[in-house]
């Protein structure tokens, strides 16, 4: 699956709006491909106090109760269609779901870029 599918996807999946008192969702929406070519997607919760979390980890939470973890491609995307690069929690959680991950494609803006050069230097590289 090429990006121009994948960022389609994730569009088609935003969907913002209010659902509590203090609760904005699906402002941003982010589509992930996985190594074994199945789609998951997720959408933002906007929420107080901290809770809230980014379409990533919502994509894959999905992706990881589908019982994957390897991700080819992601893309996340804001509600006007516009690209988003992943917050550094974000690239964290994609780095710690599973190491292969740094090889993962992400697609910013200027192109697609892999995780590892977008989180050059962890944390814990000298631990294991």
């Amino acid at each position: 699956m090429e990006f121009v599918e994948l960022k389609k996807i994730a569009q088609q999946t935003i969907a913002p709006r209010t659902t509590g008192r203090n609760c904005e969702v699906g402002h941003v929406a982010c589509a992930l491909l996985t190594m074994d070519n199945h789609v998951y997607t997720g959408v933002s919760l906007d929420l107080p106090c901290g809770i809230g979390f980014c379409a990533e980890h919502s994509a894959v939470a999905a992706m990881i109760t589908a019982k994957e973890s390897q991700i080819r491609k992601i893309v996340a995307v804001y509600q006007d269609g516009s690209i988003l690069a992943p917050c550094g929690r974000c690239r964290e959680l994609l780095s710690q779901v599973d190491d292969n991950n740094l090889n993962c494609e992400i697609l910013l803006t200027s192109g697609p870029v892999t995780l590892e050069k977008l989180l050059p230097t962890r944390w814990d590289e000298n631990r294991y």
